[in-house]
């Protein structure tokens, strides 16, 4: 079964990059991603810099806690 890259191994330079490596991640807003952990138990929103290819972890949480705040505003 072929693994995830982590993000040391990708090249992410726009948005379609992160859907193949990453196809259950949602945009959300002003560069803002949320990924899934662990089938759903986990949530990771982060904010991504294409041009620089850099990303900004804004939140990790359990789905629980990540329903109690905005991934737009984190």
């Amino acid at each position: 079964m072929p693994s995830t890259p982590t993000r040391e191994e990708s090249d992410w330079a726009r948005h379609a990059d992160v859907i193949r490596d990453y196809n259950t991640a949602e945009y959300t807003r002003d560069g803002r991603y949320v990924f899934n952990i662990r089938g759903n138990r986990y949530r990771l929103v982060a904010r991504l810099h294409f041009a620089t290819r850099t990303v900004f972890v804004r939140f990790v949480g359990t789905h629980q806690q990540y329903d109690n705040i905005d991934a737009d505003t984190v």
